[in-house]
């Protein structure tokens, strides 16, 4: 019997995957769906093998025998998904001792670390409470608009917990690496990560200033892996910059739809879009239901 539920799990999975498509929505419905697609998957194979090795190896589940396959499967399943959790944080942590080691400086009041590269860059690194990370050429390069506003795109990284929630996905993107269109929706992610920054520093600086300060500071090279790391001037692929870029000249002219929105109670009607759209992770539980029909 768990040999089919894990089966019949296996093929929900692929088949949900297989769901997702990029779409012209807003950036928020955007992240809300892929979200969605991306985690659901793998909680409900990380569920039903919890829930088969709940309900061993022996015994009955409605008629059907169970089986010592499905188990084993399970605890592997659980082992590899553990041991790329350790080797990830190993990673992410080596790297931010290394980050520690840079010289720290004073910017607005803050403490930053000073990176020796000769491009401009800045970057928030680490996981809960990430180091803000830039280098003096980006400081050098800039004008003090341009500078808050890439500062403000940092501290959006920080406000959201990004490198926090981006570990926790990239361990996620590595344990289901074999389920399809995984690396598409990291990329989307990826995209949709850095269109929340840009409009949260779009709304406390300039939009024209964000978008002015990525074309000066655009480079296609990952310094750092972007599992820890939330760069402003990352743009690769090739589109991200586009779609940065585009996104913020259209957050200069506020839909009509989105005033009339605000005017008729816009805010409510968000408020239940963004719960409905979490709905999901009841599914996930669903394969926990079984466990009470083992005997």
């Amino acid at each position: 019997m768990h040999l089919i539920v894990s089966i019949a799990i296996l093929a929900l999975a692929w088949r949900l995957r297989y769901t997702w498509s990029e779409t012209g929505a807003s950036w928020s419905q955007r992240w809300d769906r892929t979200l969605a697609i991306f985690l659901l998957p793998p909680l409900l194979l990380f569920t039903s093998a919890i829930a088969i090795i709940l309900m061993g190896p022996h015994g009955r589940m409605v008629w059907m025998v169970n089986d010592w396959l499905s188990y084993n499967l399970a605890i592997g399943f659980l082992g590899l998904a553990v041991f790329y959790w350790l080797k990830l944080a190993g990673s992410g942590w080596r790297m931010l001792q290394q980050v520690r080691t840079y010289p720290t400086t004073q910017l607005n009041g803050k403490s930053v670390r000073l990176l020796d590269l000769p491009t401009p860059y800045s970057a928030q690194i680490g996981f809960w409470e990430p180091e803000l990370v830039i280098t003096q050429v980006l400081l050098d390069s800039l004008g003090t608009k341009h500078l808050e506003a890439v500062l403000a795109h940092e501290q959006a990284h920080y406000h959201y917990r990004d490198t926090y929630c981006f570990f926790w996905l990239g361990w996620v993107r590595q344990i289901t690496a074999w389920l399809p269109q995984t690396e598409a929706m990291w990329q989307e992610l990826l995209v949709l990560r850095e269109l929340r920054a840009d409009r949260w520093a779009a709304d406390r600086t300039d939009p024209l200033l964000v978008a002015e300060a990525l074309l000066l500071v655009v480079q296609n090279t990952s310094t750092f892996t972007e599992n820890f790391c939330a760069a402003f001037s990352q743009i690769a692929p090739a589109d991200r910059l586009n779609q940065r870029i585009d996104a913020l000249l259209e957050s200069l002219e506020p839909a009509l739809d989105d005033r009339v929105d605000v005017a008729s109670g816009g805010e409510d009607r968000h408020r239940r879009n963004q719960l409905s759209a979490w709905a999901w992770l009841l599914l996930a539980l669903l394969p926990l239901l079984a466990v009470p029909f083992h005997t």
